[in-house]
């Protein structure tokens, strides 16, 4: 397995957020139309027992990851905490600090994205048409109104992804990225959202703790993800590791969108920045968690990633 952080510029609002777990479920989607149901049973072979062919982070501004999910240091002052809840983005260039420094180099959105370049959320007013009356009216015909996230033109946003390059290798990756950027990324995609380009995709290395410190074996170090995740089992101390839980509810696209069951069983994740200590020796993993099933009476085969590409992220500064 490979790390690789691809780059993505945005060409159009997004009705759902760049989650890894959403994306990985629509390349999966997007591979079984170019290469066939075989070739998606291939590489999915083993996903449920450790052994994925991809795991997808969320997407993050360029040049940043985000913060942990940690309790406030205890020299915080009260008066900062709140502040700090805003700064949600780590450069790329702290990643490998020990916490508070890295904590410490934490930014706002309007850093991360650029002065005046935010993501603004707002709302887009639908109709849908009555084909008997050619009107609105009540109930399902009744205009609603849907949330969208806009993003300044050709927006860099980084994916970090992990991939058992025996299975896919990155040139098939970028290939599936592009067809998704093209025909539109989650909700309402038919009517132009979700649309972007993919730059690049290369090799990366996770960062590795700076100024000579090495990372310590016991506590000093954990998992920092970047991605929902499953990690029930995966030996790690519930007492020292740190999370926000996260409720997915998933639904069907394809074919499947238009069956009886179209809407997936509900799953609880850990949100991407969770932090993970294990109970033993640390060791550095490219991913952490599990993959999923059981989550589709439409489709018993269908799996959800719980697995997040990780970083290693030092607890302290003593080497």
């Amino acid at each position: 397995m490979n790390l690789h952080r691809a780059t993505l510029a945005l060409r159009s609002p997004l009705g759902t957020p760049l989650a890894g777990d959403t994306l990985f479920g629509q390349l999966c989607h997007a591979l079984r139309e170019a290469a066939g149901e075989a070739e998606l049973v291939r590489l999915l072979d083993g996903y449920t027992v450790g052994r994925p062919w991809l795991v997808v982070s969320d997407g993050f501004p360029q040049g940043y990851l985000p913060r942990p999910t940690v309790p406030p240091l205890a020299q915080t002052k009260p008066e900062e905490r709140k502040a700090a809840k805003g700064r949600r983005w780590i450069p790329l260039a702290a990643a490998a600090k020990p916490l508070p420094e890295l904590l410490a180099a934490a930014v706002n959105d309007e850093t991360a994205y650029g002065e005046g370049n935010e993501p603004i959320h707002a709302s887009a007013h639908h109709n849908t048409l009555n084909r008997l009356s050619g009107t609105t009216g009540n109930g399902e015909f009744a205009p609603y109104a849907m949330s969208q996230t806009h993003y300044a033109a050709g927006q860099k946003i980084d994916l970090w992804c992990v991939i058992d390059e025996t299975r896919c290798d990155a040139d098939r990756l970028q290939a599936l990225l592009a067809n998704i950027g093209a025909t539109g990324y989650g909700r309402d995609a038919s009517i132009g959202l979700g649309k972007f380009d993919v730059e690049s995709i290369d090799a990366a290395v996770p960062p590795a703790p700076s100024q000579g410190i090495p990372l310590r074996i016991t506590f000093a170090a954990a998992h920092w993800t970047l991605a929902p995740c499953a990690p029930q089992g995966q030996g790690f101390d519930d007492e020292k590791s740190h999370w926000r839980v996260l409720t997915r509810f998933g639904r069907h696209g394809g074919a499947l969108a238009l069956s009886a069951h179209p809407f997936k069983n509900p799953v609880l994740l850990a949100a991407a920045g969770a932090v993970f200590v294990p109970r033993g020796e640390f060791a550095p993993r490219l991913f952490v968690g599990q993959g999923l099933t059981g989550v589709s009476k439409a489709e018993p085969a269908t799996v959800h990633q719980g697995y997040a590409p990780t970083l290693p992220l030092q607890l302290d500064a003593t080497p």
